[in-house]
């Protein structure tokens, strides 16, 4: 498929989505309330069936955390979309949901909207990396770095790294400290999250005791972290994302270039909140989850994206680097070639 920058001017291309985009950028109170129930209301219940069956058989308790991951997993769908006012069309409703959605996956939410914003405005911009986006350097920035830069960054990347510990740090450590960069606004809803959650951790102590705090919770955010930062990462991470400078940098190029079609099986679809339709998300983050999918099948305009299937995704995994003379991403084993 070609890039839609080869098939469309700058200009055609504008205004052709702008107009698809419009009759779904509104919120259904039906279908959000429906949403709630049907993500809220499984995960209490499962959570309510591990705080008993750990005392039967913690292998019981194992089997029930998968489900419940998937359904935390979208509520951090509905979460991200209340940060966005898309959810509800009062700002008042989205902003005191997403609050408590917040808590429940362990995201304060002014700081993590905040953030996020700023990675819909700059993703695949060069010069304004490091808000909100998957660390990635340029082949020339690896080569200039100090070898203790190289080898932390080498870390990082590390497949096992990323997406088995980066779970634990996203959303269990980092996220618990007010930084001194973060607005007033921001530094609160970390600090309120942060005593909802030892609330929280007070009522089901009370209610099942610490250990099944620690047994049920910790792992079921741990597999819900995997999975996040893995849609997370193959929606703008494979070999031909768009990255460019800040002077050539175009919002909907960033869209359909930069962010993918992860095609899910209608299970994981429906659990990941329909976020495989990235690059829908980044033309317009007002379309409510719910109606992303439509707007792809009534637009054939909008599947000119690249598409990856579970197994497609998976090359992706080594890409590390970006090379700016290729205009691709590329492994280590890639850099390896380059300069033998």
């Amino acid at each position: 498929m070609n890039k839609i920058s080869e098939q469309y001017s700058p200009e055609v291309l504008k205004a052709t989505w702008q107009k698809m985009v419009v009759p779904y950028t509104h919120s259904d109170l039906r279908r959000s309330f429906g949403q709630l129930a049907d993500s809220f209301l499984p995960y209490v219940g499962l959570w309510i069936l591990m705080g008993f069956s750990w005392r039967i058989s913690y292998w019981l308790t194992l089997i029930l955390i998968v489900p419940a991951a998937a359904f935390l997993v979208r509520l951090f769908i509905i979460f991200h979309d209340c940060g966005h006012g898309s959810f509800f069309k009062s700002k008042t409703a989205n902003r005191r949901v997403g609050f408590w959605l917040g808590v429940l996956t362990f995201t304060p939410s002014e700081a993590w909207w905040h953030a996020h914003a700023i990675h819909h405005a700059t993703a695949g911009n060069l010069d304004r990396r490091g808000m909100g986006d998957v660390l990635t350097l340029t082949v020339r920035e690896y080569q200039e770095a100090s070898w203790l830069k190289r080898l932390a960054y080498r870390v990082f990347r590390f497949p096992l790294v990323m997406f088995l510990i980066g779970p634990i740090f996203s959303f269990l450590l980092i996220p618990r400290i007010p930084l001194k960069s973060m607005s007033r606004i921001e530094k609160l809803s970390v600090i309120y999250t942060d005593l909802a959650l030892l609330a929280v951790f007070g009522l089901i102590t009370a209610a099942f005791g610490w250990q099944a705090y620690f047994l049920i919770q910790l792992p079921v955010m741990w597999l819900a972290g995997i999975a996040g930062i893995w849609l997370f990462y193959i929606q703008h991470q494979f070999e031909e994302s768009y990255w460019v400078k800040n002077e050539e940098w175009d919002y909907a190029r960033a869209a359909f270039e930069g962010a993918s079609y992860y095609k899910l099986p209608k299970i994981l679809q429906w659990f990941s909140g329909n976020i495989g339709f990235h690059h829908i998300h980044h033309l317009s983050p007002r379309i409510p989850n719910y109606l992303l999918e439509k707007c792809y099948r009534e637009n054939a305009f909008l599947r000119n994206a690249p598409t990856f299937d579970m197994i497609t995704g998976l090359k992706a995994i080594s890409l590390s680097l970006y090379d700016e003379e290729a205009k691709k991403m590329i492994s280590f084993a890639d850099l390896k070639n380059i300069t033998q």
